[in-house]
């Protein structure tokens, strides 16, 4: 019989994550060699998390993080508010940003056993999402904004912008949630979509046919407002974007959400 005491097995749970039970089995297995019990349970619960990979992970954390060099958006998925509000998410999150920052998107995955060991502490889903970095140019000035104590997370860039309005814009992309900057962005395939999908709203209220052409066109423009982030108005007021800027220019922006 392997010796080992009721500390023993408590710590071995509190560093896995583990259950007693299987703690306890895993020091019986290893003759309470706690690190071969550990790599066990690791292994153990990595088999277990490949099961969890289909549960929804639709909580988590928009970190953004910013420097001379530019600025950084990671995103990191989880199945509750509650695990993504913990020290440990919270930090592995700001250390992924902090990494991605340094060295570029691909560097998110030297967070990757730490993110693996995580799923074994929290027993959920955990998922990195969207992942951006935005490299500092010469003439381009960039916002990193977050909302919400990290519910959405916005990179945008522009030129001939102040800090003051480029904020701005970054505060308003949080509030409209444009999926596009421009018309020029949208793809054909989903212009005929909306396209079809208001001739059928059209057809369904009865009005006659021969203003269905203009009828859909209007609303496609309505439907432009609401998507395209240059034509919406600026926090849903009459002035457009595109005219809140003047001279300047937008150049890109990225929108992280949680939910």
């Amino acid at each position: 019989m392997a010796e080992f005491s009721a500390k023993d097995v408590q710590d071995l749970r509190k560093s896995t994550g583990a259950g007693m039970m299987d703690a306890k089995k895993a020091l019986v297995e290893t003759g309470g060699d706690a690190e071969a019990a550990t790599q066990i349970l690791r292994e153990k619960g990595l088999a277990k998390a490949l099961t969890r990979n289909d549960r929804e992970n639709t909580e988590g954390v928009v970190v953004v993080a910013q420097d001379e060099t530019g600025a950084a958006l990671v995103q990191l998925k989880s199945e509750t508010d509650f695990s993504a509000k913990s020290d440990a998410f919270q930090a592995l999150a700001t250390g992924m940003a902090a990494a991605v920052l340094a060295g570029g998107v691909d560097a998110v995955s030297e967070k990757q056993a730490e993110l693996e060991d995580l799923k074994l502490e929290l027993k959920e889903n955990l998922e990195v999402g969207e992942v951006v970095r935005y490299e500092a140019v010469d003439g381009h000035s960039i916002d990193a904004y977050l909302h919400g104590g990290g519910r959405a997370g916005v990179l945008v860039e522009g030129t001939g912008l102040d800090a003051d309005l480029l904020h701005e814009i970054a505060l308003h992309i949080a509030f409209a949630k444009p999926r596009y900057l421009s018309r020029d962005e949208v793809s054909d395939e989903d212009i005929e979509k909306e396209k079809a999908a208001l001739l059928e709203i059209t057809k369904t209220e009865g009005k006659p046919e021969q203003a269905w052409p203009k009828i859909v066109e209007g609303r496609l423009n309505a439907w432009f407002a609401d998507q395209v982030l240059l034509e919406q108005g600026v926090f849903g007021e009459k002035e457009k974007v595109s005219e809140k800027i003047g001279d300047g220019t937008l150049t890109r922006f990225t929108l992280a959400m949680i939910g």
